[in-house]
């Protein structure tokens, strides 16, 4: 008995041997029978294994108890626990000894308590298999094998289930273009030929398949169409179909290479009949002809044109009107796109020439008003087109014709020129959302121009920068050069820096502007320069301190455009103190502007008193006439005492010609006089003018034969008075 014991212990495992050893040694298993001996071990073994676990769950049970009074003791103690050591407050997650794992094993999702037998496990098992079965039958890759025996099926009989299986690969297929991984699709395509393959059998295959799939029957007269709608099969094949549709339109909106999109096309023009049986793929499909129509090339732009006709003369009153109104919308932004683009190039020609050949008429040909009228229009064309996906390729070449019209020549002379272009680029940056570097071409203003320097001379009227292109020498000694261009400079900064203010780089943007400033200041000493520039660098330095606090608080990096675009979009939407100080300065400018049109000029514009001097010419002439009418009226009352004689004509010729002299002379002495003798030469021609109109009439021929036999002649000096 005690050998059978022996024997029978050495069969047992630990835990049955655990449990043997706690039986009584007086009991017998040959009293009882074997079947029911093994249902009394198979029973004890689960008792004691329940014991086992009761026992365990006490202790752990017990412990989460101290532990919970542990938290209301000392709370303290506990958080801390909880903030550094969580293995220790969730002790049963895992186990020392490799007994104690079988039964204080954690599962890694929430599921239904279990007895954890080996039969669980491994049906557990079992449908993980299964799951990763079904998801590998759902995702089959295809292979030229599958498309060969598909376009023999389809040529021998064509089923729904076929072009059901056809189209999930032709999505797939379609899918990869976009980068997708198909999605959900139970196909993939993950190889180029066959991806070639499966486009080519589609187009080729698939319209005639459909046709025998709804037993359609072509019609003789081609400007009739038979409506795959009015098939009995229609409903029932519509979602396949519908899915089909749908990839040829994403095919065609993905394809770059011209040929297979003229093949796509062509295929498309088939399926127009089953389009027009379904409005949203229909709209889709004109969405994607009329792309093509526009931009398209040549053998593009008719298929899609045909397609469209062919659309439109069957379904006249719903896509005719939609269809002429966006291709006339397309046909004009091509055409502004030409244009513009042309006559773009035509200005860049010009600046090119003038670069080249250095020459005063090349110069002039770009430094004109038709030259800079130009560059604004295109620059207000841009702007109120964008966005604009066709002519957005023209700002930069735009942009570039600007900028080397200013450096074509840049001297102080052109600075009206340089304001013109500024300001037309200011509009086209912030109108287009595009960085231009406007500010380094108006800082280069403050090194050109010395501002500590005295005018040489001073002005009547301010310079009006708007209506200038050029300045002279003359205006560039003046004062209100000086006065215009710190007026310039301060509105053309103020209004960039307004279209930047809230950008998050304008920290960065204002920095050399400040530094610039800042220089200009500590060297200028005139107050009246100082004081605006002083004025703009203190509304520079807020609205950097402003975005420099707001940007230091978001959580975003730079790397992530959306989230900077969001914030520069609330930034201005909430304002910066640059931005209130510009509508305020604005709403001033404008009055200003407005009083200046209307005629309420300011106190530097009204009119003082001038004088005008003459030129040497014009009073040498005047001055002759003068003494000459004097001289004659002398003579004339010389006669009308004794009379000169013919002698002493020629005497008074020869005088005539000593008074020119002394004409001349006298000319000298006013020049050096200035206006002091205005008055006396007024009253020496009142009284020539009296004298020559007392004088008597030309002598007769017997007069003066009398007076050739007269006495001989006498000659008098001639004395003049100190008035003459």
């Amino acid at each position: 008995m005690a050998g059978k014991q022996k024997r029978k212990l050495e069969d047992l495992s630990v835990d049955e041997f655990l449990l043997s050893g706690f039986d009584s040694a007086g009991e017998s298993e040959e009293d009882t029978p074997k079947q029911n001996g093994l249902t009394k071990k198979t029973k004890d073994q689960k008792s004691a294994t329940s014991n086992i676990d009761e026992k365990r769950e006490g202790k752990a049970s017990m412990h989460k108890q101290q532990l919970s009074r542990l938290q209301n003791k000392d709370p303290e103690f506990y958080k801390f626990l909880q903030e550094n050591d969580q293995t220790l407050l969730n002790f049963d997650d895992t186990d020392s000894s490799d007994d104690e794992e079988k039964y204080h094993t954690l599962p890694s999702a929430l599921e239904e308590a279990g007895s954890g037998d080996e039969d669980d496990d491994d049906n557990d098992n079992g449908q993980e298999a299964s799951k990763k079965s079904k998801k590998a039958v759902e995702t089959i890759k295809v292979t030229d094998k599958m498309i060969q025996e598909w376009k023999a099926a389809m040529k021998k009989e064509p089923s729904p289930r076929l072009f059901r299986e056809v189209t999930q690969a032709f999505k797939a297929a379609v899918a990869t273009t976009k980068g997708e991984g198909g999605g959900q699709c139970r196909y993939k395509v993950a190889d180029s030929s066959v991806f070639n393959a499966l486009v080519l059998f589609c187009i080729r295959d698939i319209y005639g398949a459909l046709q025998r799939m709804l037993s359609l029957k072509a019609v003789k007269d081609q400007k009739k169409l038979v409506f795959p709608s009015s098939s009995q099969k229609w409903q029932k094949n519509q979602i396949d179909i519908k899915m089909y549709l749908s990839g040829v339109v994403q095919l065609l909106s993905c394809l770059t290479e011209t040929t297979v999109i003229s093949a796509v096309l062509r295929h498309a023009n088939q399926l127009v009949p089953y389009y027009l049986c379904l409005p949203k793929q229909c709209r889709h499909l004109m969405k994607q002809l009329l792309k093509q129509w526009s931009t398209g090339e040549e053998t593009s732009r008719v298929l899609a044109f045909l397609a469209l006709n062919k659309i439109c003369r069957h379904k006249q009153e719903t896509y005719l009107n939609p269809v002429l109104k966006q291709m006339y919308i397309s046909y004009v932004q091509n055409f502004s796109y030409q244009h513009a683009f042309i006559y773009i190039r035509q200005l860049a020609i010009h600046l090119r020439n003038a670069m080249a050949m250095k020459k005063k008429e090349t110069y002039q040909s770009v430094y004109n008003w038709q030259y800079i009228h130009c560059l604004y229009l295109w620059c207000r064309v841009l702007s109120s087109l964008h966005p604009s996906d066709v002519l957005q390729p023209l700002i930069y070449p735009l942009c570039q014709v600007i900028i080397g019209t200013i450096k074509l020549v840049p001297t102080s002379r052109y600075h009206p020129l340089r304001m013109h272009c500024c300001r037309a680029l200011t509009l086209l940056s912030s109108s287009t959302n595009t960085f231009v570097p406007v500010l380094p071409f108006l800082l280069e203003i403050f090194q050109q121009v010395d501002f500590n320097k005295k005018p040489g001379r001073m002005s009547k009227k301010p310079i009006n920068f708007a209506v200038i292109l050029k300045l002279s020498k003359v205006n560039l000694m003046e004062k209100a050069y000086k006065d215009g261009l710190i007026d310039q400079l301060y509105d053309l900064i103020l209004e960039y820096f307004h279209t930047q203010a809230s950008s998050i780089g304008f920290p960065e943007l204002a920095l050399p502007t400040v530094l610039q400033l800042k220089g200009f200041l500590k060297e200028c000493k005139v107050a009246n320069y100082c004081k605006p520039v002083r004025q703009l660098l203190e509304k520079v330095q807020e609205n950097s301190s402003f975005i420099t606090g707001r940007r230091q608080k978001a959580a975003f990096g730079v790397a992530d455009a959306s989230a900077v675009a969001a914030w520069e979009k609330k930034m201005q939407e909430e304002g910066t103190p640059l931005s209130r100080y510009y509508s305020q300065w604005k709403k001033l400018r404008e009055k200003e502007i407005q009083l200046e049109i209307s005629g309420k000029e300011r106190m530097e514009d009204l009119d003082l008193p001038e004088i005008k001097r003459r030129k040497i010419q014009e009073k040498k002439a005047e001055d002759k006439r003068e003494f000459k009418d004097l001289f004659q009226s002398d003579s004339d009352s010389d006669e009308d005492d004794g009379g000169l004689k013919i002698g002493g004509k020629k005497g008074g010729h020869k005088y005539d010609d000593d008074d020119d002299d002394d004409l001349e002379d006298m000319l000298d002495m006013s020049d050096d006089e200035g206006m002091e003798g205005g008055d006396s030469d007024d009253d020496d021609a009142e009284e020539g003018d009296e004298k020559a109109s007392r004088a008597p009439q030309p002598l007769s021929s017997s007069a003066l034969i009398k007076l050739a036999e007269g006495g001989e002649d006498q000659v008098e000096d001639l004395e003049l008075s100190d008035d003459d």
